[in-house]
């Protein structure tokens, strides 16, 4: 008996979110049963009785947490409720719902333990602003160095998991979870699918999430920068101790070379002093590496633990009543 559980995000989404649910196959192949699942993350419409008139589930947020909050409610939701796979999609009708048995296939049949759709297998979609495919393209090759891992699309938000993937899967930033999610269950050794997806733009749709890019690419360079630091947190300081080391070599050399050919410092004592300061200050960063290699391997077995600890709660535990009773939170 295996169970999906298909979730979407939701803010105001009244005029869509009925007819996305409505249009959602009865049957999809491996699952003996389906489930929809709407985070109402906030919204000040009709969303949720619109969600609740689909026959969905819905869970409400009372005020706006963003995506990553969301989609952590979810992953809850799931786990208690004894879900096998969770798909994630969005509630606007940007994605095909019919390419949900597409998503979630790899994971049945044991080729991979999460998915993420590929908006980009054609290269740019249709209505896509240009500087958002290029701003998608960049994040792309970032994640994807972090993550030691070719990523075609980081950001797209049709996606799959299975139960062992949610277990382990541990997320700290509530702005969004799209690109955090795909370096924390990589970094954990789990295998990824990515799936070309159909995709339409709507030109009249604004973004909830990258509404405004500058805002958006802020809070993605932090929430990557804080991957980063956890997941290689040696080569990341590392890499910083070294840079501060080459600017100091270069200051350095060049009040040694004055030394040689002048006899005399002066007028780069500054310069000089300078340089010692940066090399201390070198060494203070490498340092800090080697701490923040232990603290990572603390933190590596501090993440199986909590993965046991999860894996014993929820597959111990008895149906979840929310099924019936969805708590407001």
């Amino acid at each position: 008996m295996s169970t999906l559980l298909i979730y979407m995000p939701a803010l105001n989404e009244e005029q869509t979110i009925g007819k996305v649910i409505k249009s959602i196959p009865k049957k999809i192949k491996g699952f003996s049963s389906i489930e929809v699942l709407v985070i109402n993350d906030g919204s000040t419409d009709n969303t949720e009785y619109e969600a609740l008139n689909a026959d969905a589930t819905v869970v409400s947020h009372k005020y706006n947490k963003g995506v990553g909050s969301a989609f952590q409610t979810a992953v809850e939701y799931a786990l208690k409720s004894k879900a096998d796979v969770l798909a994630s999609i969005d509630a606007d009708g940007q994605f095909d719902v019919n390419q949900i048995e597409e998503m979630t296939a790899p994971i049945v049949w044991n080729n991979a333990d999460f998915c993420i759709g590929n908006r980009f297998d054609n290269g740019k979609p249709d209505n896509m602003p240009p500087i958002k495919f290029w701003g998608n393209k960049q994040v792309n090759r970032i994640v994807g160095f972090v993550g030691k891992t070719k990523i075609h699309d980081a950001s797209c938000g049709f996606r799959a998991y299975s139960r062992e993937a949610l277990l382990k899967l541990n997320l700290q930033g509530n702005f969004t979870y799209t690109h955090e999610t795909i370096l924390d269950l990589l970094d954990k050794g789990l295998r990824v699918k990515q799936v070309p997806v159909k995709v339409t733009y709507f030109e009249e749709r604004v973004s909830r999430v990258a509404n405004n890019l500058s805002s958006y690419a802020f809070n993605t360079l932090k929430i990557i920068i804080r991957c980063l630091k956890d997941y290689t947190p040696f080569s990341f300081f590392l890499y910083i101790a070294l840079s501060i080391l080459f600017i100091a070599s270069l200051m350095g050399g060049f009040v040694l070379n004055h030394w040689i050919s002048a006899g005399t410092i002066t007028p780069y004592k500054s310069v000089g002093i300078f340089a010692l300061s940066l090399c201390g200050m070198s060494l203070m960063v490498f340092t800090l590496a080697l701490i923040a290699d232990m603290i990572g391997r603390t933190r590596n077995n501090q993440e199986k633990i909590l993965y046991l600890l999860k894996k014993s709660a929820y597959d111990t535990k008895e149906d979840f009543e929310q099924k019936e009773h969805p708590v407001v939170q």
